[in-house]
């Protein structure tokens, strides 16, 4: 069972990331060395944009039941 775990660790570690991203590690410039960070940090901000505006609509329809009847502390 552990050479099963060491196996995909190595496909992993060997095959798919090395290839993969030994390009990016190994360029001369800043900026190609972090475009996959600048990447997932655009997709981040767009899908938190996103949910905001999802967020802000639903507020503005007033469906949300705001009554404090459920609980005394509310």
């Amino acid at each position: 069972m552990k050479s099963f775990f060491e196996g995909i660790a190595d496909l992993f570690v060997n095959v798919i990331f090395k290839y993969t991203m030994d390009p990016f590690r190994f360029a001369e410039s800043w900026t190609l060395s972090n475009i996959v960070n600048w990447l997932f940090m655009l997709i981040g901000t767009a899908a938190f944009i996103y949910w905001m505006l999802e967020l802000k609509k639903y507020n503005d329809k007033g469906d949300e039941d705001s009554t404090s009847t459920s609980h005394s502390y509310l």
